[in-house]
């Protein structure tokens, strides 16, 4: 399985903004997709988490309310869906899957909040 991010950009503080994760390989063998991003001298981090089946969805603390997950079953692109950006919501957001024979990671999209 192969994952490549896109969407990422430059916004203010308050904007929205709409990443997306194309998948590719097989597939079938995702079990579940999430967002983390990782800022400048900080650790990575989850920001979402989806389950394969649209079972459940799990949110950082940090971006509940203001950020959705999704995934498009039929061809398993992930979206996030962020909404009321903050300054902090800046970094390099990367996408996950967690397939049968191990965890795949894309190279990444920067996301940059201004006031």
């Amino acid at each position: 399985v192969q994952v490549v991010e896109s969407g990422g950009g430059s916004v203010q503080a308050g904007d929205s903004m709409n990443l997306s994760c194309t998948s590719s390989g097989t597939t079938f063998t995702i079990n579940a997709m999430g967002w983390y991003r990782q800022a400048p001298g900080k650790e990575r981090e989850l920001v979402a988490l989806i389950t394969s089946g649209r079972e459940h969805t799990t949110y950082a603390d940090s971006v509940k309310g203001r950020f959705t997950i999704s995934i498009d079953n039929s061809d398993y692109t992930l979206y996030l869906q962020m909404n009321n950006l903050k300054l902090e919501d800046t970094a390099e957001y990367f996408c996950h899957a967690a397939t049968w024979t191990g965890l795949v990671w894309g190279q990444g999209t920067q996301v940059t909040v201004s006031p």
